[in-house]
């Protein structure tokens, strides 16, 4: 893996904060970058699913971006999505805008290219239209977002993607490991990018080529993600044990994700509340959830002590 490549390694969904009226907490927002980027990560994935971004206004999803681009100050690059619409002309607007916050690359929503019932021919249709329409003097991405429904990208469409050569960034939600060798291999020789989003199969992920991790993970304990693909070809016996615990850990999305998030981000002093727009925070906090959040992560900076590795 070339470690000058910017789209290699850990690139974390943001989240957003609130505050108790469910407004952005700026102040916290910037909290929470630094804390990012102090954990070594290699980009930012803003205004994502984990930021709330279906129930974020245009005017708020482009503001955010903003926000996270001046703060981050070229520290890291930044990649964010915003593709909420449903019409084509809309979903073009909406990217356009995006584009010119001048984000690295625009990441696209897999499911708003075609109805659940309608075909992969009809994605490829679409996004070839969406393509051509950006500027392409920034890169594109797809997110195989599982809100409102999740569409895996077929073997053509991500073919296409790598041969267009305007493909940077592909988020993999398919969590097979013979899907994502098979597109590691489409995506050989060209700019398209493989990030793993899923915690259980990111190892072997990596064994098979694949560039990175973009998942929910990476807003509990990035710097054990980074550390995995940093190092897991030099340190093979760490990697594997690591890679066992955050397979475990994986599990504590399941806990009313994002206000588990949210809550560690608050027990770190990051957020002033868990309050989130997409669901309540009562269910969380009225089962183990806190608990066994925090539990799980002592162990991850257990596990981190005992293998040498800075958490």
């Amino acid at each position: 893996m070339n470690i000058n490549d910017p789209y290699r390694g850990v690139w974390p969904v943001m989240l957003t904060p609130f505050d108790d009226d469910r407004e952005i907490d700026w102040e916290s927002l910037k909290k929470l970058i630094d804390w990012y980027i102090r954990a070594g990560v290699n980009g930012l994935f803003a205004n994502c699913q984990s930021s709330e971004m279906f129930f974020l206004s245009e005017a708020e999803s482009l503001r955010l971006t903003r926000f996270v681009l001046d703060h981050t100050a070229g520290r890291v690059p930044v990649v964010a999505s915003g593709h909420t619409a449903c019409g084509l002309s809309q979903q073009i607007d909406q990217l356009g805008a995006m584009a010119e916050t001048g984000v690295d690359s625009v990441i696209m929503i897999s499911n708003r290219f075609a109805l659940p019932e309608e075909g992969d021919d009809v994605v490829l249709e679409n996004l070839r239209k969406v393509t051509t329409a950006l500027p392409d003097t920034v890169g594109l991405g797809i997110y195989e977002c599982p809100y409102p429904y999740k569409r895996l990208l077929s073997d053509e469409v991500v073919d296409w993607c790598a041969r267009s050569g305007r493909y940077t960034f592909i988020k993999d939600t398919c969590c097979r490991l013979d899907t994502i060798a098979r597109r590691v291999e489409l995506a050989r020789g060209s700019r398209l990018h493989i990030a793993n989003a899923n915690g259980q199969t990111l190892l072997p992920s990596l064994q098979a080529g694949a560039h990175g991790y973009s998942g929910v993970m990476a807003n509990f304990h990035p710097a054990l993600y980074v550390w995995l693909c940093d190092n897991w070809q030099n340190e093979p016996e760490k990697a594997e044990l690591l890679a066992a615990y955050l397979s475990t850990a994986s599990f504590i999305e399941c806990l009313d994700y994002p206000v588990c998030a949210k809550d560690f981000q608050k027990s770190l002093g990051n957020f002033s509340t868990a309050a989130c727009r997409v669901r309540g925070t009562e269910d969380y906090y009225a089962a183990h959830g806190p608990s066994a959040m925090q539990q799980a992560m002592r162990l991850g900076d257990m596990v981190g002590r005992q293998l040498g590795i800075p958490v």
